[in-house]
């Protein structure tokens, strides 16, 4: 099998494509039954908002300070290449892990540690991963393919936090660990039958600094990415109530059995389902700006009511409900920044919007993780929600009065 990518070929699928939508998912299966079971054995064994924030900031911090150097690197080397070596280092971190449990060596802090590691390589990997993107879709296709991956990528999320909930509960977290190596090698299978062209560089010497001051120079001097930074950096730093404490709510207010935890993954995540089901549909977003800024809005109504939201089956709609905004605001950005930069600044690009609008989350764990044991969490998530509807609602105005400085163009 040899799939060459074709500028000219405006086919909604190609085996290009096919494939690399079959290696990510793959991927993305195995280390989301990761994710939910060491945020669920930590949440079990723990109950603890402090353990909850350690456990976030092994899991993003690594991730942000690796995503300078690896937006670089996505411009500069074999994205491909990137991508299978990252997965590579992941899955060898996981089977390290796997044996250290299976031994008996089943210490929290070894969760920490393999965390960062886990972390690293998905920070590697992530810019590599969206820069690659539009050198195998074509652009009029960029909207629905990725909404067609973020309806694959739900369904398989629907999956992870049942595999992952009968995982721990039927046999030991090790198997979860195996299980995501094993999904690891084959998404590196996949990908090597993958033919992507090389991105095109000046003779110019490589120099790390040099580049990520072009990708900061580059980003900070379009207004449209600026602004999107400075507003996802707020938003972000919001959600991390909904994001990191609901595990821990669900076991506080609603009982600590592991079906309700998964149940709680679940609804977030068939509605995300819905959402990248609409997406597909739909093919194209004329005003992503707007897009983003009612996804926001959304998302701080639909927290707000998680918050009063009782009993429990309630909860789980009101939860369904939030999960249809994840795929619409994620693909609006997305798409937004593959249409208006550069192919060879894509990978710094990414990582810069990441690197600034991800450290948001890891200051929000500081603060709401240790207030999660003091005050409600119930309460946390009323008024980051209320926060977060008046950043929307900020982002679309400012983004009118740039449109009206311009001269409405």
């Amino acid at each position: 099998m040899n799939p060459r990518p074709d500028k000219k070929d405006t086919k909604l699928f190609t085996p290009s494509i096919l494939l690399f939508l079959v290696s990510q998912n793959l991927s993305i299966f195995g280390s989301s039954v990761v994710g939910y079971a060491i945020i669920w054995y930590v949440t079990l064994q723990t109950s603890s908002g402090t353990w909850m924030m350690g456990v976030t900031l092994a899991t993003m911090v690594p991730y942000l300070l690796i995503s300078l150097y690896s937006g670089v690197w996505a411009d500069r080397y074999s994205r491909k290449h990137l991508i299978m070596l990252s997965d590579g280092f992941i899955a060898a971190a996981t089977f390290a892990l796997f044996l250290l449990f299976s031994m008996g060596y089943r210490h929290l802090e070894l969760l920490l540690a393999v965390s960062v590691i886990r972390s690293l390589g998905s920070g590697i990997q992530s810019p590599a991963v969206n820069a690659i993107f539009p050198q195998l879709v074509p652009k009029e296709h960029l909207t629905r393919i990725q909404g067609i991956n973020q309806s694959v990528r739900s369904v398989l999320l629907l999956l992870s936090p049942a595999v992952g909930g009968v995982v721990l509960s039927l046999m030991n977290i090790s198997w979860a660990f195996l299980l995501d190596v094993i999904s690891a090698f084959l998404a590196i299978v996949v990908f090597a039958f993958i033919k992507v062209e090389k991105i095109k560089h000046t003779g110019e010497t490589f120099s790390v600094r040099k580049d990520m001051r072009e990708g900061l120079s580059y980003t900070f001097g379009n207004p449209v990415l600026k602004r999107l930074i400075l507003y996802y950096a707020f938003a972000f730093f919001l959600v991390t109530p909904a994001a990191i404490l609901t595990p821990l709510l669900v076991e506080r207010s609603f009982g600590p059995e592991i079906w309700k935890l998964t149940a709680n993954e679940i609804a977030w995540t068939a509605g995300s389902l819905v959402g990248g089901v609409f997406i597909a549909i739909k093919g194209q977003f004329k005003d992503k700006v707007r897009t983003i800024a009612l996804a926001l809005v959304g998302f701080g109504v639909g927290f707000a009511l998680l918050g009063i939201a009782n009993p429990f089956s309630l909860y789980l709609v009101v939860m369904l409900g939030v999960g249809i905004f994840t795929p619409i605001l994620s693909t609006a950005e997305t798409v937004l920044i593959q249409e208006i930069v550069e192919p060879s600044m894509m990978g710094r690009v990414f990582s810069i919007v990441e690197l600034i609008a991800g450290f948001s989350m890891p200051f929000g764990i500081l603060l709401f993780g240790p207030l999660a044991d003091i005050v409600s969490i119930e309460s946390l998530l009323i008024v980051s929600g209320i926060l977060l509807v008046g950043v929307g609602l900020m982002y679309q105005g400012s983004n009118r009065r740039m449109v009206a400085a311009l001269g409405g163009q």
